[in-house]
């Protein structure tokens, strides 16, 4: 697969903040976004997907530790 031009990249990166803005709104539920998630599949290269996914994970994650504070591992502490 040749690298994507920048009328696919565009297309790609709309699906994808659709379906990302379609989780927001729909609490995270993935069976409300699927026809978003079919669509983001399609426009996008495989690897592109699942950089995005662990991307979204990722900021999913350091917004909860931000907002929520974190614990340090006893091992860790002085």
């Amino acid at each position: 697969m040749s690298f994507p031009d920048k009328q696919q990249r565009e297309a790609c990166w709309g699906s994808k903040d659709r379906y990302w803005e379609c989780l927001d709104t729909q609490k995270g539920s993935e069976e409300m976004c699927k026809e978003f998630r079919k669509l983001y599949e399609s426009s996008c290269p495989a690897q592109w997907v699942k950089h995005f996914d662990r991307k979204r994970n990722y900021l999913q994650f350091k917004e909860r530790i931000e907002k929520d504070g974190y614990e340090p591992l006893e091992q860790l502490k002085s």
